[in-house]
């Protein structure tokens, strides 16, 4: 039985992709920052394990916990919104270090175990905002198109240990909480710029009307997405999940 380990998962597709691959027979090492947010349903397949991946030790201490690691799914990420203007290099420094870096430092954490059974998959959790340049997403964007960067690149280093690695691109999916966490990040870093504050709150109101139709990205639409990447050695480097996702990737 195979062994995934999947970061951020104590809410939306972190939660879900947890739980398709339970549905799926595998076991499962679902973590978080604070495992007592868990609400996956109990099942001896099920190991949660805290981890902040922002934390070289955390990682090391979970990696150890898990044991021999199949496939890394790293989902965990913060959202942000506002302009460039908008932005602290503190704040970039944490997005980049949250998205970015910490990919990097999972990827090194798992991938000595699996050069050494020449087998393994990671799939990473991009964004489907690398597709095409959208407002106020400037800096979140970068963080994530660096991951698809990143992915890439790994995947010629690492094919002939046996291990592959797949980038996954999420639509806009109104269940999450990105939303939610930009506003706040928003609100507690003094809001837009002045200059920037009229186009902001109509790119918002943009963004929230178009949470409410039907094309929207859900969290199994994610989940299903990762499994294939996971699990079919045919799928596409970079695979969307979601109405939307696919609908940009396809230009329209």
């Amino acid at each position: 039985m195979k062994t995934v380990l999947i970061t951020g998962c104590s809410t939306g597709f972190g939660r879900e992709t947890a739980a398709y691959f339970l549905r799926q027979g595998w076991n499962v090492v679902a973590t978080m920052r604070d495992p007592s947010a868990n609400t996956l349903p109990a099942s001896d397949r099920l190991h949660v394990s805290a981890l902040d991946v922002t934390d070289t030790d955390s990682i090391a201490a979970a990696i150890a916990e898990a044991g021999a690691i199949d496939v890394l799914v790293n989902n965990a990420g913060i959202g942000w919104l506002n302009a460039v203007e908008g932005t602290s290099l503190e704040t970039v420094r944490r997005i980049f270090e949250t998205n970015t870096f910490s990919t990097v430092a999972m990827m090194q954490a798992v991938l000595p175990g699996m050069r050494e059974r020449r087998a393994g998959v990671i799939v990473n959790v991009s964004s489907s905002a690398t597709i095409k340049p959208l407002p106020l997403l400037s800096i979140y964007r970068a963080s994530k198109a660096a991951v698809n960067a990143l992915t890439e690149s790994a995947a010629l280093e690492l094919a002939e240990f046996g291990i592959r690695a797949r980038v996954v691109l999420p639509g806009a999916a109104p269940t999450t909480s990105f939303g939610t966490t930009a506003r706040a990040q928003i609100a507690a870093s003094g809001g837009f710029p002045e200059t920037y504050a009229s186009f902001g709150q109509q790119t918002m109101a943009n963004m929230q009307q178009r949470a409410a139709s039907d094309q929207m990205t859900t969290a199994l639409d994610v989940a299903e997405a990762v499994f294939r990447a996971a699990t079919d050695p045919d799928c596409p480097m970079i695979l969307p999940a979601g109405a939307d996702a696919v609908a940009w990737s396809q230009g329209d």
